[in-house]
């Protein structure tokens, strides 16, 4: 069966890495079609929109997309850069990503963060005797993609009905004096259904990988009520896993204790906000953005991604030097959706090979600042450590 896959390099650095994973699915022998899709900053400036509707159709019509990176910028900037015949005509902008969640429900936000042995940026602690050791990181958290703070309910001088309906709560009082131009809220929202469902999906993939626990990452001891009905959805579906236990950590100790002791941790569950903090802190364990994927997946709509941004300062070199192996883990999680679970552990595998052989090592991985000169100190370039990988698959 010939897929078709929905390709979407949007901004700066998201172009040169996509058509490197492509490379690999192509070497790996998925059968595949590819059509490009519009999406990013320069759709914003030049149509004022960042998600045209011609991108919405052909991810409705081919239900996967591989997405590269985007630029986002602040509403004041974001609207200082449309031109000018757009500007004042009431667009305003909204990142095309979380736009791309809340369209297809793609609630299920999956951010594995795995080390890989022999990779220098891995997590590394002094032991009590003054030695050193590196304790394997396999976490997976399961981030809450459609709702919380980044759902887009938000205001600068709220209409006088929200303001009306907020005054109906005793904590308003301190707030009701303060004038509108001077007030700026932005709603947390949490539904039962969208907490049961990430839970359900946590605890099943908690389950089938063999691991022991799921941990809930909010702040229930201040936000109660939202952070306390995701909780109280895990317990609720742990139930239906007695051979799996649930704990409760507040978002603030849970950074620390990553630093402590990562590898106490499995699979993790997260609203938006906290989901996006705790999954770049433990990206940051196993070697940071360069090796961070994510799967943004709904009933219908799959979209893999790499967490990283656009980093426009690296687009432009030449040859490009950026590491593609977040993209290419990215592309191996689209294999494990639609069920090519080998050749997914096959790219893994390929990865793993070279990070541990350490002759082809990107200019992150040798602790060089990024810049045109990391090739002389002996940084491969972008296409060399995606030809690597290619060199590995078995």
């Amino acid at each position: 069966m010939t897929r078709t896959i929905v390709s979407m390099p949007g901004d700066g650095i998201g172009k040169t890495v996509l058509p490197e994973a492509i490379r690999v699915l192509d070497a790996v022998g998925f059968d595949a079609e590819y059509v490009h899709a519009d999406i990013g900053w320069d759709f914003w400036v030049n149509e004022g929109n960042p998600l045209p509707d011609r991108t919405i159709e052909l991810l409705k019509q081919h239900k996967l997309g591989l997405f590269g990176a985007i630029t986002s910028k602040p509403k004041n900037e974001a609207a200082a850069e449309l031109k000018p015949e757009l500007r004042d005509k009431g667009y305003v902008y909204f990142s095309p990503i979380v736009s791309m969640r809340q369209l297809f429900n793609l609630d299920l936000c999956v951010r594995p963060c795995r080390s890989f042995q022999g990779n220098p940026l891995n997590f590394i602690r002094r032991t009590a005797d003054g030695g050193v050791e590196e304790p394997p990181v396999d976490a997976v958290i399961f981030r809450q993609g459609t709702e919380g703070l980044y759902c887009g309910l938000e205001w600068t001088d709220p209409p006088a009905t929200v303001r009306g309906a907020l005054a109906t709560h005793p904590k308003w009082k301190a707030f009701e004096d303060v004038p509108g131009r001077d007030l700026a809220m932005s709603v947390r929202l949490f539904t039962r259904n969208a907490c049961r469902r990430i839970c359900a999906a946590a605890f099943a993939y908690a389950e089938k990988h063999g691991y022991s626990s799921v941990t809930i990452c909010e702040k229930p001891n201040v936000l109660r009520e939202t952070s306390g009905m995701m909780e109280e959805m895990a317990r609720e579906v742990q139930l239906d896993y007695p051979d799996i236990w649930v704990r409760s950590t507040n978002i603030d100790a849970q950074m620390m204790w990553l630093t402590k002791n990562p590898e106490d941790y499995g699979v993790i569950v997260a609203g938006n906000m906290f989901g996006d903090i705790v999954s770049d802190a433990f990206a940051g364990l196993v070697g940071g953005l360069g090796f961070a994927c994510s799967g943004n997946i709904g009933d219908e709509v799959a979209v893999f991604e790499p967490t990283h941004g656009s980093a426009p300062k690296y687009q432009e070199l030449d040859p490009p030097i950026v590491n593609p192996i977040a993209m290419i883990l990215s592309a191996a999680m689209l294999l494990d959706h639609v069920g090519d679970v080998a050749k997914a552990k096959q790219v893994r595998d390929a990865i793993g090979a070279v990070v541990a052989e350490g002759k082809v090592r990107p200019y992150d991985m040798m602790r060089l600042p990024g810049g045109p000169d990391v090739i002389s100190k002996g940084a491969a370039t972008t296409s060399e450590i995606t030809d690597a990988i290619i060199g590995k698959l078995v």
